[in-house]
């Protein structure tokens, strides 16, 4: 079976541990947001769909007289998502519209305007850090830095690998974006001062 976006995400929370609907948006909300999101909207009727499938079996579990179902991983369910995890394919998507305004900002006649929409970018990536630094320093029983050798050990640190990815990546947007705009000032103080 094909695994869908969202199913991919319902199969990985729910081999850790078992968990309703809610749960897994807040596990979401708390960590693969920042690089694979899934709605409300998304997760419930996946959740049938894999149950239908086989894939995940869910359990009546009422909570303050509330309706709940909290659902477990098949065996199925696992051997689908072991083998979407060892695929060797990936497809990296990056949809990110910081970007895309800087590669049309040539529409904007002001160069002001244009180093304005790279500090933008750069500041959307500084809240980032500040949030991905706020969950780990919640997770604090999953050390950022980890030696490679621990993926060996099985002991659950691989999370912290992208923690620790996010990280560097949205810094990294931020140095990139902070020597774009000191590179653009540049050259317009050698525009401005070529017309002086």
């Amino acid at each position: 079976m094909e695994l869908n976006s969202v199913a991919k995400v319902i199969l990985g929370f729910l081999s850790r541990e078992n968990l309703s609907g809610y749960d897994i948006k807040l596990r979401v909300d708390d960590s693969t947001r920042f690089f694979w999101a899934a709605s409300y909207g998304q997760i419930y009727p996946e959740l049938k769909r894999l149950e239908e499938e086989g894939l995940i079996q869910g359990t009546d579990s009422p909570h303050g007289g509330r309706a709940r179902r909290v659902y477990g991983i098949t065996d199925r369910g696992r051997t689908a998502l072991a083998s979407w995890i060892m695929d060797t394919g990936s497809t990296v998507e990056l949809r990110h519209e910081g970007l895309l305004k800087v590669f049309f900002a040539d529409a904007i006649d002001s160069p002001e305007d244009r180093v304005a929409v790279l500090e933008a970018m750069a500041q959307v990536h500084r809240v980032q850090v500040e949030e991905l630094e706020a969950v780990a320093a919640r997770k604090t029983s999953v050390p950022i830095e980890c030696a490679p050798e621990t993926i060996a050990e099985g002991d659950r640190r691989m999370p912290a690998f992208v923690l620790k990815f996010g990280l560097d990546f949205h810094r990294w947007v931020v140095e990139w974006c902070e020597r774009e705009i000191e590179s653009a000032l540049k050259a317009e103080a050698k525009v401005g001062a070529g017309h002086a």
